[in-house]
Order: C-alpha cells, then sequence, then structure tokens
C-alpha cells in the first residue's frame, strides 16, 4: 500500500514524511524568530537574532516532541512539556530586564522572547497561519510603536556631571532648577575641591520626549555653573 513501503531498518516511507513535516515546522519557527530577532538588533537590544532564533526552534521541537513523542503511551498528556516552556521561557526573559534609577529597561525584549516562544509552539503544533500571522503582528507592532514618535517616546535616565561657584545655596538652586525643567533626580554626589567650587553628579530620569541638548544649553548659561557635561 501506499505510503508503507519499507526503507530501512523497519522504517516507512509514511514514516519518514511525517519526520519530515515535524522538521518543517521547526525550520520555520526558526525562521519567524529569525525575522523577531532581526527587528530587535536593529534596535540594538541585548537579545537579538539568535536569542529568538534559538527560542522559537526550541519551542517549537518541545511542542513536537510533547504532541507527538509519546503517541505510544496511551495515557500521555500532550500538553505537559508544551506548558513548561511558558514559565521556563520566563527565566529566559528575566535575565534582560534591569532596573536603573527606578526605571525598568527590557521589558519589551522579555515580552518579545515570552511571544517568540509562543510562535514556536504554534508552529511546532501545526498551526502555520496562527504561527505565522502572530509572528507578522509581533514584528509590526515592535516596528510601528518605534516609529510613531507618540510609541517611541519614553523616559530615559542619565548622569549630569557640573562644576558649579560655591556660594550658600548653590547646590539647592541647582536642584530646584533641574526639578522646574520637569527633571527627576534620582541621587547625587557633592564633591569640593576647591574652596570656590563644587563637583556636582546627579543620576537624572528624563520625562519621554526631553530634549537634552537644549537642558545641556540653559545650564551653560547659568552664571553659577562653570563646567557641565551629561
Amino acid at each position: 500500500m501506499e505510503g508503507t513501503y519499507l526503507l530501512f531498518g523497519g522504517i516507512t516511507l509514511s514514516y519518514v514524511m511525517i519526520q519530515l513535516e515535524y522538521m518543517l515546522r521547526i525550520i520555520a519557527a526558526g525562521l519567524l524568530g529569525f525575522l523577531i530577532g532581526s527587528e530587535r538588533k536593529n534596535r540594538n537590544k541585548s537579545a537579538g537574532i539568535r536569542t529568538h532564533a534559538i527560542v522559537a526552534i526550541g519551542s517549537s521541537l518541545m511542542m513536537v516532541v510533547s504532541k507527538y513523542g509519546f503517541s505510544d503511551i496511551p495515557a500521555s498528556d500532550g500538553a505537559r512539556i508544551a506548558a513548561q516552556v511558558v514559565s521556563g521561557v520566563g527565566f529566559l526573559g528575566a535575565g534582560v530586564i534591569f532596573v536603573r534609577n527606578n526605571l525598568v529597561n527590557g521589558l519589551t525584549t522579555a515580552a518579545g522572547i515570552w511571544a517568540t516562544a509562543g510562535v514556536g509552539l504554534a508552529l511546532g503544533a501545526g498551526q502555520y497561519i496562527v504561527g505565522i500571522l502572530s509572528a507578522v503582528l509581533i514584528i509590526v507592532m515592535q516596528t510601528l510603536t518605534h516609529r510613531i514618535s507618540y510609541f517611541a517616546q519614553v523616559a530615559s535616565c542619565g548622569c549630569l556631571r557640573m562644576t558649579i561657584a560655591q556660594k550658600n545655596g548653590a547646590v539647592k538652586n541647582m536642584e530646584e532648577f533641574l526639578e522646574k525643567e520637569k527633571v527627576e533626580i534620582a541621587s547625587v554626589k557633592i564633591n569640593k575641591n576647591k574652596k570656590d567650587e563644587i563637583k556636582l553628579e546627579f543620576e537624572v530620569i528624563y520625562p519621554p520626549g526631553f530634549d537634552k541638548g537644549a537642558l545641556l544649553s540653559k545650564l551653560a548659561e547659568e552664571n553659577t555653573v562653570m563646567a557641565v557635561s551629561e
């Protein structure tokens, strides 16, 4: 009968075709992960092409093994391995999230890794249309939100270093100046090297879309500011 031709070791042609179908799913998942990772790489993110591609390939592989690897066991649960991928990838995503000056960075990349795992699971389950369209949606969403200024503008952290003339209330006046410019001060270091000057180092949080160049120009025009840099 068709599909029952023996090749070697008792392996039939139909078995080989099924295995090639599974491999096609894994390859397709890897390509989609590659595309999602390319967008992240272009944004200079820590998790780029290789990370997303491997996550997609691994997730697809886990789904194939979970769904079809235990078909010889009647009471097997095809979802038990795939379910662990969802939580397991969360630990990988946590590695790209860090907090600095009360700002959380890497959340979008972590969410992208988690979503890429979902794409891999969909391809591994044979849900080609769902997996491909989900990958396209992820790429389009990440691309558009960076190109549209309203979505692209986010708060950012930085460091302001300046030397000011030592006068009564000079540090307080400088803090008030930054607060007036809507710049949040996370921490400040004060160093008095000479009698007539004070060196300040501010860890600051800039509001979304803030013009840092304009701030430096304003600071340079202040009479008490002798030098300023970022």
